[in-house]
C-alpha cells in the first residue's frame, strides 16, 4: 500500500471521528502511541512492536489528513537521500 492509498483507507475509517476530536487531541493520541511504541520496542514481542508501529503510522496519517498534508508530496523531501547534505548514505556529521 503507498501512502496516498493509506490515506485514503485512514480518511475513509477515521476521518469523520479524527476531524470531530481535532488536531490537539489527535497530537495527544498520537503522543501516547508513541510512547506505546517505545516500550514495545523495549520490552515488547515482535508482534507488539509492528502493531505499535502500525498505531503510530495511522495517527500520523490521521494527522496529516486533517492537515490537509499529501504525505505522498511531502515525503519527497527524503526521495533523494538527505534532505540537508543530499547524500545517500547520509554524510552529515553527528550532532
Amino acid at each position: 500500500m503507498n501512502l496516498t492509498d493509506l490515506q485514503a483507507v485512514i480518511e475513509h475509517t477515521f476521518g469523520a471521528r479524527d476531524r470531530s476530536r481535532g488536531v490537539a487531541a489527535s497530537v495527544a493520541w498520537l503522543a501516547e502511541e508513541v510512547g506505546e511504541l517505545a516500550q514495545a520496542i523495549r520490552k515488547g514481542t515482535a508482534e507488539q512492536q509492528r502493531h505499535e508501529f502500525a498505531d503510530v503510522v495511522a495517527w500520523v496519517v490521521s494527522l496529516a489528513n486533517q492537515m490537509g498534508i499529501d504525505l505522498d508530496d511531502a515525503m519527497k523531501r527524503y526521495a533523494g537521500g538527505c534532505p540537508r547534505c543530499h547524500a545517500m548514505p547520509c554524510a552529515c556529521p553527528f550532532e
